[in-house]
């Protein structure tokens, strides 16, 4: 593919020199002063991986579930379930403890986990109802249901908003007119 080597410099003077292309205004003063040329990597670049990578696959084998109910937020700064899992692991192995028992014991701690938060969500919900009073929000919420509570608003404005009605009268009245004016000209 050598079409696509090469700066916007070089192209258009292949493209001029082959009488393929009208040579543009600003050739010349490109030609005095070039842009600046970035070096590129001569090989792809290599993907990084970290000691724990291997383990997080193992998590996410072993729990597909929480690649969807585990929110992934770019900008927080508490590690994934998963990382966790991956650096007890690591830990674990440096005090000497099998790999085995490593992934079991880290395995056990994130149900545990898991577990305690249901429950601590659970005595809110109780504590709420005793006091007479709407329960609070989950604090953790799957990352799906993060996303619908978000996109709840959207969903109903499709449904109810008047303007967005409007619009989808139109649409079905110029498909319709769209569907006659075909079955006219099908006809003749």
């Amino acid at each position: 593919m050598s079409f696509t080597k090469g700066d916007l410099l070089t192209k258009t003077r292949k493209l001029v020199n082959g009488l393929a292309k009208a040579k543009p205004v600003w050739l010349k003063a490109m030609e005095k002063a070039p842009p600046a040329v970035f070096p590129r990597a001569e090989k792809k670049v290599e993907r990084i991986c970290l000691p724990e990578d291997v383990y997080i696959n193992k998590f996410y084998k072993k729990h597909p579930e929480s690649l969807h109910e585990d929110p992934i937020k770019i900008c927080d700064f508490d590690p994934t379930p998963s990382r966790i899992f991956g650096s007890r692991v690591l830990e674990l192995k440096e005090q000497g403890v099998s790999e085995e028992e490593a992934i079991d014991v880290a395995d056990m701690e994130y149900r545990l986990q898991k577990k305690t938060k249901k429950k601590a969500y659970k005595r809110l919900k109780e504590i709420a109802r005793i006091r007479g009073t709407k329960p609070p929000p989950n604090p953790y919420p799957s990352a799906i249901k993060e996303i619908q509570a978000e996109e709840k608003k959207y969903v109903h404005d499709r449904f109810f908003n008047p303007r967005i009605l409007e619009i989808v009268e139109k649409l079905k009245e110029q498909q319709d007119a769209e569907m006659h004016d075909r079955g006219r000209s099908i006809g003749m």
